[in-house]
C-alpha cells in the first residue's frame, strides 16, 4: 500500500491521526447504512414479488373475461357500455426519506367511494363477463400502482447501496490502510530521527568532554 506523500513532521502526524479517527468513525456508519438499506431493499424485493404474481394473475383475469365479453357483445355494444366512465381515480405523488433516499409515495384517491360505481352502463344489455373484467381491473388497480412505487424505490435503494458499497470498500481498501501505513511511515521517520538527535548530543557531549580534559 502507497503512503500518502506528506511531511515526515510530528503536526502531520497529528492530522493523520485525526482522519484516520474520522474515516473510521465514517466507515462504521456507512456500514450501518449499507446494511439497514439492503435489509429495507431485501423487503421490498420481496413484497414485489407477491405483488407482481397477484397483479398478473389479476391481469389475465380481466384479460380472459373481457375476451369472453367481446365474444358473447358486438362492438358498439361495448363501446358504448364503457364510453362514459362513472368513476374516476386521481394519483398524488410525494416523496418519503428512507435512510437518505428520497423514494416515491403514490397515494390512490378515488371519486367516489360507492364500489358500484366502477359499473358506467347498466345491466340490462351488457354481459355479466363485462362485469367480471371492469371488477378484476377496478381490484388490480391500487395494486398495479403500488407495484409501480416498490419498482422505482428498488431502483433507487439499489442505486443507493451500491454507492455506499463503493464508498466503504474505498474507505476500507484504500484510503484507512494508506492512513495507517503513512502513520506507521511518520512515526518511524520521527523514531530514526529522534535516535539520529540524540547520537549526535552524545558525540557532542563527548567531544565537549575531551577537550574539557585536554584543558586540564
Amino acid at each position: 500500500m502507497a503512503i500518502l506523500n506528506v511531511n515526515p513532521t510530528r503536526m502531520e502526524l497529528t492530522n493523520l491521526k485525526r482522519k484516520l479517527v474520522t474515516a473510521r468513525r465514517g466507515h462504521k456508519l456507512l456500514k450501518d447504512k449499507r446494511d439497514e438499506l439492503m435489509r429495507r431493499f431485501l423487503d421490498m424485493v420481496r413484497e414485489n414479488k407477491e405483488l407482481r404474481i397477484e397483479v398478473e394473475q389479476g391481469i389475465e383475469r380481466a384479460n380472459t373475461a373481457m375476451s369472453v365479453a367481446r365474444c358473447v357483445m358486438s362492438d358498439k355494444s361495448l363501446d358504448v357500455a364503457l364510453m362514459l366512465p362513472r368513476q374516476e381515480m386521481s394519483l398524488e405523488v410525494s416523496e418519503k426519506n428512507v435512510m437518505s433516499v428520497m423514494i416515491p409515495v403514490f397515494d390512490v384517491k378515488f371519486k367516489t367511494a360507492d364500489e358500484n360505481d366502477i359499473y358506467s352502463y347498466g345491466f340490462a344489455e351488457t354481459s355479466g363477463d363485462l362485469d367480471d373484467a371492469v371488477k378484476a381491473l377496478s381490484d388490480i388497480m391500487p395494486k398495479l400502482i403500488r407495484l409501480a412505487e416498490l419498482e422505482k424505490s428498488c431502483r433507487l435503494l439499489a442505486d443507493e447501496i451500491e454507492k455506499t458499497r463503493r464508498r466503504v470498500n474505498a474507505l476500507e481498501h484504500v484510503m484507512i490502510p494508506q492512513y495507517e501505513e503513512t502513520i506507521k511511515f511518520i512515526a518511524m521517520k520521527l523514531d530514526e530521527n529522534e535516535r539520529s538527535t540524540t547520537t549526535r548530543l552524545m558525540k557532542v557531549k563527548d567531544m565537549m568532554l575531551a577537550q574539557a580534559h585536554h584543558y586540564e
